[in-house]
């Protein structure tokens, strides 16, 4: 028997992990303002409420196509993250990406470190083919 592939891996565990960091996040701030009252997670994590909702919804949504797109998934928020690391980057820690999300060189970092295993473990997962000879994913 074949064990899950590292997108099903990828998906299962760090959305996961996003679920319950976005729940941790609202024990530090909860606020909804732009980008309202930010505190420091674990003593490095800038979060807010908006912040904390981001990783409650694509955690989720990890969770729930772990099963079925997990390659896709693992791709799309990985490039998604880089993108955002790279963002956070510029705009240099203590800022905000869009007005609201908040972000410092720790946030940049995992944000990078996510990004870069989503996209690795979306190429270390291959295509498989469905009994119609269509492409599916595993």
């Amino acid at each position: 028997m074949e064990g899950p592939s590292p997108a099903r891996l990828y998906a299962t565990l760090v959305g996961a992990a996003l679920v319950v960091a976005g729940i941790f996040g609202f024990f530090y701030s909860a606020s909804f303002d732009s980008p309202g009252t930010v505190d420091e997670a674990l003593g490095a994590f800038a979060v807010n409420g908006w912040l904390n909702v981001l990783h409650i919804l694509t955690g989720a949504l990890g969770l729930l196509v772990s099963g079925y797109a997990a390659r896709q998934y693992s791709f799309l928020l990985g490039v998604t993250y880089v993108v955002i690391a790279a963002w956070g980057f510029v705009l240099g820690s203590g800022s905000s990406i869009l007005g609201f999300l908040p972000v410092n060189t720790a946030d940049d970092l995992l944000h990078l470190v996510l990004g870069l295993l989503g996209v690795a473990a979306a190429f270390a997962t291959p295509r498989t083919t469905t009994q119609a000879g269509t492409p599916a994913t595993a």
